[in-house]
């Protein structure tokens, strides 16, 4: 069993800086996530700033592709959530500059915990990367689940 520790989350300061989703970050990846059913997607082309190898992305690349889809999905509950845990299987390299498609959906839904899986595929479906998370629920200052704000830019 996890032990979800109380966590709280200050989210009036969002300023558009997270670095997979935020649109005012210059260094950052800038998704951003459509609802397809009970889950979300997304299509992220890397480009060269973002390899490991050469030619090749960066694994931890396809770790917050992964991570922010999860995260992106549990917040879909009506939660602001933090990744407590998380467990990603690359399968096969991906080249730079090719197109990915990464998609996530709830598996398990507890009180204090979202459980997610998440995927990134080639656009033939070729899966390069797989992930499973466990989501915090963040409280608010009384102790009680905090609530989606309309102010954060997700889906």
């Amino acid at each position: 069993m996890v032990a979800v520790p109380r966590v709280t989350l200050n989210t009036d300061l969002n300023e558009g800086l997270c670095f997979g989703c935020g649109q005012n970050n210059p260094i950052g990846l800038k998704l951003v996530f459509t609802r397809d059913g009970d889950s979300v997607r997304t299509e992220y082309t890397p480009d060269k700033a973002y390899q490991g190898w050469p030619g090749l992305l960066h694994g931890g690349i396809l770790g917050c592709l992964l991570d922010e889809a999860m995260s992106n999905v549990a917040y879909n509950t009506g939660n602001t959530c933090l990744t407590a845990s998380i467990e990603i299987r690359l399968r096969q390299p991906v080249r730079v500059e090719e197109t990915l498609v990464v998609t996530a959906r709830v598996t398990r839904h507890r009180k204090k915990l979202i459980e997610t899986e998440g995927k990134v595929c080639l656009k033939d479906g070729t899966v390069i990367a797989e992930a499973t998370a466990k989501q915090f629920i963040a409280e608010n200052q009384a102790g009680k689940p905090d609530r989606v704000r309309e102010t954060r830019r997700h889906v």
